[in-house]
C-alpha cells in the first residue's frame, strides 16, 4: 500500500516505509563501505561483517553468531521448533529457505538442470547428487570394507545387507525376512502383482526400476 517516492519500492505499513526512506538520505551511513541503513541498529549489525564480531552466543553448544536472528534460527536445531509449514501436505521446517525450497516439489519447478544429460532437478542439493553419476565421484566410504558410493543411503543399505547381522523386515505374505525395507518392498510385488513403474511412452508397466530402464 505505502510506496517510496524515490525508489518505488513498497512496504506493507507506513512504519516500514519511513524505515526505508533512511536508506536514500544516508543518516545511517557505513564509514567503511558506504552502505546505507534504514536504523542504527541494522548499521550496528552490518557492521559487524566488516569487524567479524559474533556477540550472540548459543548457550547450548557454546556457537556464536553476528546476529541475532542466527542464533534463533541455530537454537531450533535444539529446540526441534519447525514453525514454517507446508499449506499443501503440512511438513514442517525450521526455515523459511527450506520451505522455499520444498514447495518446488508441488509447483513441479525444475530450475537446476545438468550440463551433462540435461536432466533437471527442483533443488540443487538433488542436482549434485545426481552430477556425481557422470563424474565417478563416491564420497561415501563403508568403514568395514572402504567400498565407495556416489550416495549416503546407498551406503546405508549397503551396511546394512553385507554386514548387518540381522534381517529385521520380514514378509507379512511369506514370513521371508530381509535386511533392508528397500529389499522387503521389491520382495513384497511378488505376491500383490504391484507394477508402479510405468513408461511414459507405452502403456507398459514393472515391478522393479531396473525392468523399466
Amino acid at each position: 500500500m505505502y510506496s517510496c517516492a524515490q525508489c518505488g519500492k513498497r512496504f506493507i505499513s507506513l512504519q516500514k516505509l519511513n524505515g526505508h526512506k533512511y536508506i536514500h538520505t544516508s543518516r545511517y551511513k557505513c564509514t567503511e563501505c558506504d552502505k546505507c541503513c534504514q536504523s542504527s541498529s541494522h548499521l550496528a549489525a552490518h557492521r559487524r561483517s566488516h569487524s567479524g564480531e559474533k556477540p550472540f552466543e548459543c548457550d547450548v553448544c557454546s556457537k556464536q553468531f553476528a546476529h541475532p536472528h542466527q542464533l534463533v534460527q541455530h537454537n531450533r536445531i535444539h529446540s526441534g521448533e519447525r514453525p514454517y509449514s507446508c499449506h499443501v501436505c503440512n511438513k514442517a521446517f525450521k526455515q523459511t529457505s527450506n520451505l522455499t525450497a520444498h514447495m518446488k516439489v508441488h509447483t513441479g519447478q525444475k530450475l537446476h538442470k545438468c550440463q551433462v544429460c540435461g536432466k533437471a532437478f527442483s533443488q540443487s542439493g538433488h542436482l549434485n547428487r545426481h552430477v556425481r553419476v557422470h563424474m565417478g565421484d563416491k564420497p561415501y566410504t563403508c568403514s568395514v570394507c572402504n567400498m565407495s558410493f556416489s550416495r549416503k543411503d546407498k551406503l546405508d543399505i549397503h551396511k546394512q545387507c553385507v554386514h548387518g547381522k540381522n534381517r529385521p523386515h520380514h514378509c507379512p505374505y511369506c514370513g521371508k525376512r530381509f535386511k533392508s525395507n528397500t529389499h522387503l518392498n521389491r520382495h513384497v510385488r511378488i505376491h500383490t502383482g504391484a507394477k508402479p513403474f510405468s513408461c511414459a511412452h507405452c502403456s507398459n508397466s514393472f515391478t522393479q526400476h531396473e525392468k523399466l530402464k
